[in-house]
């Protein structure tokens, strides 16, 4: 089974092949990235709780998949999640697990949610190459209202991107967030490929 999708994923463009690639592969995603040491999920976590956030705090997991970010997340003691998701059948792995108290489908423009709706947005190996495009960065801080934090991850293939760390660099400059965690460990040991985790808070 390892890289029947996941080496296929970093090299899909657009949002319907993205869909696509996902919807297909929703059925046996948690076992093949099982298999590669996915460790994205738990150090994003764990970055979140090394914040001040409350644990009953609002959470809206951003792109979470079969919801491995959301078990990380309530792993370390959080309790209001909301997830959406562009791939009807990644939502429907996550629905079964019982662990969200809302799910929803994503749209390709900005979600109507009310600023503030949430204490936390959570982007756990969503943005970049394969998957989500950088304008999502903005997408998720502006969900934020200060004092916010917004928790996520660049892979290696990411972190070659300029468009990318440029992103959170610009922001830092003007002074937009502060970062509290930029850290590079483990992503997917299997495939030698490591992540660099992001903890913002937003000003």
């Amino acid at each position: 089974m390892t890289g029947k999708f996941l080496k296929k994923t970093y090299g899909i463009e657009g949002i319907p092949a993205v869909r696509a690639h996902y919807n297909e592969w929703a059925a046996s995603y948690d076992a093949e990235v099982a298999e590669n040491g996915y460790a994205t999920p738990a150090r994003c976590a764990a970055a979140l709780k090394a914040g001040s956030l409350p644990p009953e705090a609002p959470i809206l997991d951003m792109g979470c998949g079969t919801g491995l970010g959301g078990l990380a997340l309530r792993a370390e003691g959080f309790t209001t999640l909301d997830g959406t998701d562009l791939s009807p059948g990644m939502l429907a792995e996550a629905r079964a697990r019982g662990i969200y108290r809302h799910l929803f489908p994503a749209t390709e423009g900005a979600p109507d949610i009310p600023t503030g709706a949430y204490r936390a947005v959570s982007a756990i190996g969503v943005i970049g190459s394969g998957a989500a495009p950088a304008s999502l960065l903005d997408t998720c801080l502006g969900l934020l209202d200060p004092g916010g934090y917004f928790v996520f991850s660049f892979n290696d293939h990411t972190l070659a991107m300029p468009e990318f760390t440029d992103h959170v660099a610009r922001w830092e400059t003007a002074g937009t967030v502060r970062i509290l965690v930029e850290e590079h460990g483990p992503h997917l040991p299997g495939l030698d490929m490591n992540s660099t985790v992001y903890l913002l808070e937003k000003n």
